[in-house]
């Protein structure tokens, strides 16, 4: 265990930044996850509406620093461009 408070302030800093980059991440892959399951299912309608909020939880993340910013870009791309891929295909038929 730490013996100076600084070090003990820093282990709580630290416990708390912990927690609540968990927090940011944790809502942003849930929010991907929806949009992957809605595509499992054929529902396209659902996947594009949740689209914008997984996209805002996605930048948010990276904002707060949860995330990089290229790795928030890189995953809304991705779900992004399997949302217009189900859609064409959609379409298609």
């Amino acid at each position: 265990m730490a013996h100076t408070r600084s070090a003990r302030k820093r282990i709580r800093q630290a416990e708390k930044r912990r927690q609540l980059n968990r927090y940011h991440i944790s809502r942003m892959k849930t929010a991907i996850k929806r949009i992957k399951e809605a595509l499992a299912k054929k529902d396209v309608e659902t996947a594009e509406q949740l689209l914008p909020l997984a996209q805002k939880l996605a930048y948010r993340a990276a904002a707060k620093g949860a995330i990089h910013k290229n790795e928030a870009a890189r995953r809304v791309s991705r779900i992004a461009r399997k949302v217009v891929e189900a859609k064409r295909q959609l379409a298609s038929q």
